[in-house]
């Protein structure tokens, strides 16, 4: 189906029944230290650390996975958004600690653009092409050498609507 089909229809949401969803609801953990608690048992379930592990060794920042797992227990109804924002630095050193304690190298999330990063989209751009030549079959890649140049737009006719804007 398309995407423009599976859209919500406007003013879908003022005829559905209030309070269907799980975050329309009073939450069920009001206490932070609950919820805290409630997140740190989830963490130190093996499927999910392993998991978590996962997704920070593939690159997801601490503080977008911190972030991901509370917007999921708003939207699941266990607590509010002021409560995310109170237990949210806690829970964040808590994965830190794990992290350090496992010797896993992550990313914080907080620093700005790393200047650096072009550095590493080299390196891994030549651990590629290492791993391709040690396929065996050097002699059949074409392997690009040089940067892909930017595809130019074409150029689209004007509109000549009644609502058209006019150059």
């Amino acid at each position: 189906m398309s995407i423009v089909f599976a859209a919500p229809i406007p003013g879908q949401s003022l005829t559905a029944t209030p309070r269907n969803l799980p975050f329309e609801r009073p939450p069920e953990v009001n206490d932070p230290l609950d919820a805290l608690m409630m997140h740190i048992d989830k963490i130190d379930d093996p499927r999910a650390l392993k998991d978590m592990v996962a997704f920070i060794e593939k690159g997801l920042t601490l503080v977008a996975l911190v972030e991901g797992m509370l917007r999921s227990a708003v939207m699941s109804g266990i607590h509010s958004i002021d409560l995310s924002l109170i237990i949210a630095p806690a829970l964040h050193e808590y994965i830190r600690g794990m992290l350090v304690e496992a010797g896993i190298e992550f990313k914080e999330g907080f620093e700005e653009d790393d200047p650096d990063d072009g550095i590493d989209y080299d390196r891994d751009k030549e651990k590629a092409l290492a791993m391709l030549r040690n396929l065996g079959e050097d002699e059949n890649l074409d392997l690009p050498t040089e940067e892909v140049e930017e595809v130019k737009k074409e150029e689209e006719e004007p509109m000549m609507g009644l609502m058209a804007r006019r150059q």
